[in-house]
């Protein structure tokens, strides 16, 4: 499996209708704390946008739901992955990202035969507090020796600026939150991703 090299991450279907249509190929929805018709009611205005632009979705954490809705994609942090029934997962025929962020976390991702590994945060991140230091491109480079031909997605911190290195030390898809979505143009920043990008898609 391939990942599209520009990986956006969003807390809202408002964000996909707004930034998909620019070129995005590879969107995570990411909702924290709301409530299942909520959510429900996200991923279906996401899976709408995402078929008409040829844009691959994931949803974050809630499994149950993206199997009832019948989406093709799931990314689970550590404790989620905990809780999940990933044999449910896989029946559905669900793809599975995973997050890590040390070496026992890593282990326990490759256990469950993840579709992709997370690794972060690569440098400092505003999205939220993290025990972990930022892991740095070193970091990266050795999870790809461990992960060997599964798709690395770098994530924490990342901006165009820094693209170069994190692809350079083995990374397969950049994610990115707030270098969009506080940006002061969105758009305009999310079509630089695309083009940025394109060298390694």
């Amino acid at each position: 499996m391939k990942l599209d090299p520009f990986y956006l991450v969003v807390d809202g279907a408002a964000w996909i209708e707004r930034l998909v249509p620019l070129g995005v190929k590879l969107v995570q929805l990411r909702i924290k704390d709301r409530p299942d018709s909520e959510i429900r009611s996200e991923i279906r205005r996401a899976k709408a946008v995402c078929a008409d632009h040829g844009c691959q979705l994931i949803v974050n954490d809630y499994w149950q739901i993206a199997i009832e809705e019948d989406c093709d994609f799931v990314h689970l942090g550590q404790e989620d992955l905990a809780e999940a029934d990933v044999a449910a997962i896989r029946a559905a025929g669900l793809k599975l990202g995973v997050s890590t962020h040390d070496e026992t976390e890593l282990e326990t991702a490759l256990a469950v035969k993840p579709d992709y590994v997370a690794l972060g945060p690569i440098y400092p991140t505003i999205l939220k507090r993290m025990k972990w230091q930022p892991q740095g491109l070193s970091r990266i480079s050795a999870w790809r020796e461990r992960v060997r031909q599964l798709p690395l997605v770098a994530i924490g911190g990342l901006n165009t600026e820094r693209l170069e290195g994190v692809f350079a030390h083995g990374a397969d898809s950049a994610a990115v939150v707030t270098d969009i979505t506080l940006n002061a143009d969105p758009e305009g920043r999310t079509r630089e991703w695309v083009e940025k990008t394109a060298r390694w898609r």
